[in-house]
């Protein structure tokens, strides 16, 4: 695929294909073949491989991004499976700690976690995907021992740094059962938005069940995909997250592994989020039990929920582009806020490029200097905002909408306007 060939909306491969491609597809959840199409996204870079300026000769790395439903278990998933060696390996750009709601949300879940456990110098807290030591940093600041694992070298150098001790290596069964044979049982697992990166889903939670004490806590956060659906957030789609969870795909696949989900909670962070509570003794609650009884009574087991999901994102699609052009032929200037996965995927998808967008500006420095891949829009530094002011600002993380607007306070003050793309496309201000 040439460099430029996701400028543009794309065409979507004939139904026949996809659906053939859908009955040969293996459920991650189930191992059952035969899944249901929903949504063709067609060829999309990978969401966190921004070129360098020297790179920009080289065609960017393209996948088809299929989403379907599996029947078995009702989990939605994408059928491509890209080697997370090259997702997560070269250069990983993703940073938490560049966020200031995500470092309150980290940091109340973990003082939480500590009174509710009664942890303290003698517990063990680990988490996997840790980052750059967002989370767990907070447990050291309290004297609790803690363990990271994650698989990129960046952000792990990071971690150290604040004193989070990391291993650099992809969390897997056998690694789990390298640390219990070291004594390394853990009190709490934490695993927050991995959980739908990984290829092999149930030897993942597997692992978790093997490094978990007999009275230990996991406490796992994923998308959930209710408010994917409901609320049409198809840019949480991308390569990365091979799953879309439900409860009830998440209640199947722990009861797989001999875990129990006994609580969960609906979080507003990255656009809907669950907060699952498991553990190797069953004592399902009210929460747990409630869910599962909505989801089924709302058909989230069922593919006629997800069925009008294609329709309602090619609308969308069409809205903000429409509404881009309209300004654009009005000699308004737009840049965009947050060279974020579901910025790529956006951008992409739309066919909104650099006749579209001037620029992109990111707080994390690592992305500054670089491209948007696929679509190939600059990314500068927030700074850029106030040297060469946009009339509008497209926020590409709108989940993190409400923090992005309170920094720029400035450049509303000069008269900047914002343009929120999801759940609807809108002007602020």
């Amino acid at each position: 695929m040439s460099a430029t060939a996701s400028l543009a909306p794309s065409a979507a491969p004939a139904a026949s294909d996809f659906e053939a491609r859908c009955r040969r597809g293996r459920c991650r959840i189930s191992g059952g073949v035969g899944l249901e199409p929903v949504l063709d996204l067609g060829p999309m870079p990978l969401a966190d491989a921004f070129p360098s300026a020297e790179q920009l000769a080289a065609p960017d790395r393209c996948y088809p991004l299929e989403l379907a439903f599996s029947p078995h278990c009702g989990l939605l998933q994408i059928l491509e499976t890209v080697p997370a060696t090259e997702l997560f390996c070269q250069d990983y750009p993703y940073y938490s700690s560049v966020s200031e709601t995500l470092l309150r949300h980290a940091r109340e879940s973990a003082f939480e976690l500590i009174e509710r456990r009664g942890l303290g110098p003698r517990s063990l807290v680990v988490e996997l995907a840790s980052n750059d030591g967002y989370l767990l940093r907070n447990f050291v600041e309290r004297g609790v021992p803690v363990l990271g694992i994650d698989p990129a070298a960046g952000p792990a150098r990071a971690a150290g740094q604040v004193g989070v001790t990391t291993l650099v290596e992809f969390f897997t069964r056998d690694l789990a059962t390298d640390l219990r044979g070291q004594g390394r049982a853990a009190d709490v697992v934490m695993a927050n938005n991995v959980l739908a990166h990984v290829e092999d889903t149930n030897g993942f939670v597997a692992g978790i069940r093997t490094l978990l004490r007999e009275d230990g806590l996991a406490v796992i956060e994923v998308p959930y995909v209710r408010d994917m659906v409901d609320y049409c957030e198809y840019d949480t789609i991308y390569h990365e997250h091979l799953c879309y969870f439900s409860v009830t795909a998440l209640d199947v696949l722990f009861r797989q592994q001999g875990l129990f989900l006994n609580e969960v909670r609906r979080l507003a962070i990255h656009g809907g989020s669950l907060r699952l509570f498991v553990e190797p003794r069953e004592r399902v609650g009210e929460s747990v039990r409630r869910m599962l009884a909505e989801e089924q009574r709302d058909g989230l087991d069922r593919l006629a929920y997800y069925a009008d999901f294609g329709r309602r994102v090619r609308a969308l699609r069409d809205k903000l582009r429409t509404l881009l052009a309209d300004l654009k032929r009005g000699g308004a200037t737009i840049a965009g806020y947050a060279a974020a996965a579901k910025g790529v995927v956006q951008l992409n998808y739309c066919g909104i490029d650099a006749s579209m967008i001037d620029y992109v500006v990111d707080r994390n420095p690592r992305k500054q200097g670089r491209y948007i891949p696929g679509v190939r829009i600059p990314i500068y530094a927030p700074e850029r905002l106030i040297q060469s002011p946009p009339d509008f600002l497209l926020i590409l993380a709108w989940n993190f909408k409400d923090e992005i607007i309170a920094q720029q306070a400035e450049y509303a003050r000069r008269g900047g306007r914002f343009i929120v793309p999801v759940p609807e496309p809108r002007v602020l201000g």
